[in-house]
C-alpha cells in the first residue's frame, strides 16, 4: 500500500472523486486530511481549468488536501489517469496530518512533534512559463469563488 495526497478534482465532493471509489480501478482508503509541509504553487490552468500543483517547492502556499492509502492497482490506474509521466509526475512530498482517520497505521512523529507522512503527489511535469504568474490557491474547490469551472473529461 502507498499513501497518495490528492489536492484537486480527486478530493471528496469534487468531479473526479468517483474514480477512487471504483473498485475496478483498485483499492483507495481515505486516511485523513493534511497539507504540504512546504509551500507549492497550486494554480487553475489550461483550457479545461484543471488544478495543477507546480513542482516549485518553496513558492506559493501550503496546499490542503486528502490522504489515501492505495494498492498497486490503484496507483497504476492513477498514473494513467493523471497522464504520468507526460502531463504529471509522481513524486514524494511530506504532508502535515491535520485529521487522521486511518485504522491500521499512524503517521510518524517528526522532531517538531508535528505529525507528518510521506505521500506520493501528482505535480505538473511541464507547463507554460506564464502559469507561474497565475493566482496561487491553498485549497481547491471546483465550484470555488475563483469562478474557473472545471471542464470534466466526458465533456471534452
Amino acid at each position: 500500500m502507498a499513501n497518495v495526497f490528492v489536492y484537486g478534482t480527486l478530493k471528496r465532493g469534487q468531479p473526479n472523486h468517483n474514480v477512487l471509489l471504483d473498485g475496478t480501478n483498485g483499492c483507495a482508503t481515505f486516511q485523513g486530511r493534511g497539507h504540504t509541509v512546504e509551500p507549492y504553487p497550486l494554480v487553475i490552468a489550461g483550457e479545461h481549468n484543471i488544478p495543477r500543483l507546480l513542482n516549485l517547492p518553496g513558492h506559493g502556499h501550503c496546499v490542503v488536501g486528502e490522504i489515501y492509502s492505495v494498492d498497486e492497482q490503484m496507483l497504476h490506474f492513477l498514473d494513467e489517469f493523471e497522464g504520468c509521466p507526460d502531463m504529471y509526475q509522481r513524486t514524494q512530498v511530506r504532508i502535515v496530518v491535520l485529521e487522521w482517520e486511518g485504522m491500521h497505521s499512524t503517521p510518524q512523529e517528526s522532531p517538531a512533534a508535528e505529525r507528518t507522512l510521506q505521500c506520493f503527489v501528482y505535480s505538473t511535469a511541464t507547463y507554460p512559463p506564464e502559469w507561474v504568474h497565475l493566482p496561487y490557491h491553498n485549497n481547491y474547490d471546483s465550484r470555488g469563488t475563483h469562478g474557473l469551472r472545471y471542464n470534466p473529461r466526458e465533456n471534452r
